[in-house]
């Protein structure tokens, strides 16, 4: 057989090279069909194949659906970054991203993900050519879907060398999507945000790091230094590392609130906006917070090193704070006590108040107010 290249080939579309990662990620998939079972969600593994997932739910209770996509943005630029220095492709903490940058959204409507699929479009076809990054990201998403109960049956990778051109010195890239079916099982778990109201508490729930927000802020004030993303910071690690740990997964702690039938008003993952997203409701409360959890090292050094202001830092990073639960005073206690018991880090941060639409940060004596006030 001849080892010319086709003239599709040539044009940056070779399935040749493709072909090895789309294997890699076809072996994973399979290996996460039964994962959503527990739910009493059943994927047709007759029908798994790219032009999408058949699955049935046989749990015998009154249910609704959520559907959400999302997409990872300019994260994976560090991780690109980083492999070209390191030799470390940190692949499989970016597929954890992808999939939890969807999952965490999903779940603030009381839905458990059950079905995911995932979209790729490289900047060119030697992209997936590299073994050692596709093992790393199949192995991410096997792990994240096995934690969270969800299956991988289908997904979508593209070479469109016209539109994906990554910014020097990465050469090469791939914008990363996708999109997760949640559950919502009994349909009362429904959790639609209406009944936030004035006297609810606002909880917090550490984040494990970055995630995936403030990224862009990240690069930029990172090439700017004379080591780039391997500065060291005060515990030790790299800021591309530190930029790299995986988002954490909150699947679990909404899961236990469900079950023990906590009231929850609201749910609110802490990503754009920062903790200006607070106030997420268009209605008039003011959200008093009047404690903190402790602020991650990356965004310390961002401000006190680097010297991004405090309200730029609240304003664009989640400052240790990767969701919010808003629940009624008589809630609280069960509330923590569930986190703790379920291996997560809260705190009761503050309070709903009657007033206009803002955020009252008193730990720096700071007001955040909504997008285009």
């Amino acid at each position: 057989m001849s080892n010319k290249k086709s003239e599709y080939a040539k044009a940056g579309v070779d399935y040749t090279v493709m072909e090895p990662f789309k294997m890699a990620m076809i072996t994973a998939g399979k290996k996460t069909l039964k994962f959503p079972n527990k739910r009493g969600v059943f994927i047709n593994k007759d029908a798994t194949h790219a032009h999408g997932a058949v699955f049935e739910y046989r749990g015998g209770k009154s249910h609704i659906w959520c559907q959400t996509q999302e997409d990872l943005g300019n994260k994976n630029w560090i991780a690109e970054w980083m492999y070209q220095k390191t030799g470390k492709s940190y692949y499989d903490s970016i597929a954890i991203d992808t999939a939890l940058i969807v999952v965490n959204d999903v779940i603030a409507q009381g839905a458990m993900p059950v079905v995911f699929t995932d979209q790729l479009e490289a900047s060119r076809s030697d992209w997936y050519g590299d073994k050692k990054r596709s093992k790393d990201f199949a192995n991410g998403f096997l792990k994240i879907c096995k934690e969270v109960g969800m299956a991988l049956p289908a997904g979508e990778s593209a070479s469109v060398t016209y539109l994906i051109n990554p910014k020097s010195p990465v050469k090469e890239i791939a914008s990363l999507s996708g999109s997760v079916t949640g559950l919502v099982a009994p349909k009362e778990n429904l959790i639609t945000g209406q009944d936030l109201a004035v006297g609810d508490h606002i909880i917090g729930v550490a984040s494990s790091g970055l995630h995936a927000n403030g990224i862009s802020l990240v690069i930029k004030k990172s090439l700017e230094l004379p080591k780039q993303f391997l500065t060291k910071l005060a515990n030790g690690n790299t800021i591309g590392a530190e930029a790299l740990i995986p988002t954490r997964s909150y699947v679990k702690l909404v899961e236990s609130l469900l079950k023990n039938k906590i009231k929850i008003h609201a749910l609110l993952p802490g990503t754009g906006d920062g903790v200006g997203k607070i106030a997420f409701d268009k209605r008039p409360f003011t959200y008093r917070i009047h404690s903190w959890l402790s602020v991650p090292p990356l965004m310390e050094y961002f401000h006190k090193k680097i010297g991004i202001p405090i309200e730029d830092c609240l304003k664009t990073f989640n400052w240790g704070v990767g969701y919010y639960i808003f629940a009624p005073r008589e809630e609280v206690a069960k509330i923590l006590k569930i986190g703790k018991n379920s291996g997560y880090t809260l705190a009761d941060i503050g309070i709903v108040e009657a007033g206009k639409r803002q955020v009252i940060f008193e730990p720096e004596k700071i007001i955040l107010t909504p997008p285009g006030k």
